[in-house]
């Protein structure tokens, strides 16, 4: 947080959550997002009082892999996505060298170079994030218009270390008047702040330092994105991880690994100097929220090994949080986890360990509430359990990471609340900042590392292997999401099962057999709706998780629930 000095802000706001409405709200589709989501609340007396989240979308990805080879499975899964591709790309490598046994001795330079990629993934992800999928529930674009240029630009600079002029952003307010004066709204349209919501806090001049960094960060994002594409070949759908390594030889050159640094430079100089004293910023005048949107057990794999093999050698540790008693991290138990379909659109009612899942469609109807959701519900130890940005730096914290401890308090004490404003919304997106700044700080050493292997003449990425006729293996990744999981079956050197527990059902999926609650229905239970025509409290906390729909769901026909094939000519 070297570009940061943000100040504590001002005390907490007078909210707008005396109304009493009762009935329901359903937000449908649920913008901002990766996917087709539809939220369903019942509101009493002002408050969310029961929550149903829908995916609505099938896919069929383990289906498609069936009999294929194992080493094509990156190919297909990170096509879930567009954006966080790399982390299916990874996590389905992993799971192939974990079944082969190639994971024990994979060389250094693949290590830090798929470490490096995935740090940049979180760089990337984290602030297309903050500014354009989940800026918007907090500020309030069109009052930038009405803020005084010369006030705003003195609050950036008594926040951050860049220095920030009056003309530019008087000339952002211009561009802003020109495109509201337009009357064509774009990415602005029917946004629930237009035309005032007593649910929005901060000041004029705030709104036009957030709406500026948003529009920079449109371009900004790009060079994280580039920063993949040196090692990674292409962005989207990288193109370099193979069982064993990694192939980029050809980056491997002192202009190559300097261009990455270049671009690494620039996006963390923009995270430092902006994305966190705007973090810090809102986060002030949003204090109520530090109370809102909580859930009670936490899981996280952890993420960036420093040897591939030995999930307890990563950077950002694995762990387990029950009932938020952060002092007692227990032991994250790959075989503690089952995925539930009781609530889902799947025939029967079974509740599996991954390497037995099993993926075949019956849909019922939309307005179903007991088989509601594309979606499993994946449980550990048969409880719900929240995956991300907060549960990693929850277990980082509780465990005493060196790195993670000192920002988080820097942020507690900056905002003047104590951990327990942790499990909350606020918490949430607070902690997608600070494992963008630990994470990000970390990569520093990685890439001094490869440099300095390379100059000695190490060039080392891959190394052979033989393809078992029968063996199974798992993949976790800490993506910049949440835990993500791929499980593979392997028998006849050919994939027999491939299943993919990814973040957002964890996060986003329907209820159990036990009918307990996903992380998002858990978190959104008491929320108070200032204007149930414009319910931007329920976007909050769903954006808060950065759902990813299609990544996490499973083309069918609704009414025969017969699976499509298409061979495209």
């Amino acid at each position: 947080m070297s570009g940061c000095k943000a100040k504590s802000g001002p005390a907490v706001m007078a909210t707008p959550y005396d109304k009493k409405y009762t009935g329901p709200v359903i937000v449908d589709p649920l913008t901002r997002i990766e996917g087709h989501l539809k939220i369903e609340v019942e509101v009493e007396n002002g408050k969310v009082s029961n929550v149903w989240s829908s995916s609505q979308l099938f896919r069929g990805l383990e289906i498609i892999l069936k009999g294929r080879d194992p080493r094509d499975a990156q190919h297909f899964t990170q096509r879930s996505c567009g954006v966080c591709t790399y982390t299916h790309a990874l996590a389905s490598t992993r799971c192939v060298d974990n079944a082969v046994g190639v994971d024990k001795n994979l060389p250094e330079n693949a290590r830090l170079i798929r470490n490096l990629v995935l740090g940049a993934q979180y760089l990337h992800d984290h602030i297309v994030h903050f500014y354009h999928l989940h800026a918007l529930d907090w500020v309030d674009v069109v009052s930038a218009l009405q803020a005084d240029p010369v006030k705003a630009a003195k609050i950036a600079n008594s926040q951050s270390t860049r220095v920030t002029k009056a003309e530019d952003l008087k000339a952002v307010q211009e561009k802003l008047k020109k495109f509201v004066d337009s009357g064509q709204l774009g990415i602005f349209t029917n946004a629930y702040f237009l035309g005032g919501h007593d649910a929005y806090y901060l000041r004029p001049e705030e709104n036009l330092i957030a709406t500026a960094h948003y529009l920079e960060g449109l371009h900004l994002q790009v060079k994280a994105a580039r920063a993949m594409a040196v090692f990674g070949a292409k962005n989207p759908h990288t193109q370099f991880t193979i069982v064993g390594g990694v192939t980029c030889y050809d980056s491997l050159t002192p202009k190559r690994i300097q261009e990455f640094k270049d671009l690494y430079n620039e996006t963390m100089a923009f995270v430092n100097e902006c994305y966190i004293p705007d973090l810090l910023m809102v986060a002030s005048y949003y204090k109520d929220w530090a109370g809102i949107g909580g859930t009670t057990n936490f899981l996280t794999f952890g993420e960036f090994p420093d040897v591939e093999a030995d999930i307890n050698s990563r950077f950002l540790e694995q762990g387990v949080i029950m009932n938020r008693d952060l002092s007692n991290v227990m032991d994250f138990n790959p075989d503690s986890i089952k995925e539930d379909i009781s609530h889902s659109w799947y025939d029967g009612d079974s509740s599996l360990h991954p390497y037995d899942g099993e993926t075949e469609p019956k849909y019922t109807n939309y307005e179903d509430r007991d088989r509601y959701s594309w979606m499993k519900a994946p449980r550990y130890k048969g409880e719900s359990m929240e995956v991300g940005p907060l549960a990693q730096m929850l277990v980082s914290y509780a465990r005493g990471n060196k790195d993670v401890v000192p920002v988080v308090n820097h942020v507690l004490s900056t905002l003047g609340v104590g951990p327990e404003a942790l499990f909350s919304t606020l918490g949430r997106t607070a902690a997608r900042g600070i494992e963008t700044v630990v994470a990000g700080t970390k990569m520093v050493e990685w890439v001094n590392n490869l440099e300095d292997n390379v100059a000695s003449g190490n060039t080392d990425l891959a190394v052979e292997w033989e393809m078992p006729d029968e063996a199974e293996g798992v993949g976790f990744v800490g993506a910049p999401r949440g835990g993500l999981s791929h499980w593979i079956k392997i028998k006849g050197g050919k994939i027999e099962n491939f299943q993919l527990v990814v973040p957002s059902t964890w996060n986003l999926g329907p209820r159990c057999n036990q009918n307990k609650m996903s992380a998002v229905e858990e978190a959104l239970m008491g929320t108070p709706i200032a204007d149930p025509k414009r319910p931007v409290e329920i976007l909050r906390t769903v954006h808060s998780y950065d759902p990813c729909i299609a990544c996490g769901v499973h083309v069918i026909d609704a009414h025969t629930n017969e699976v499509h094939k298409f061979k495209i000519l």
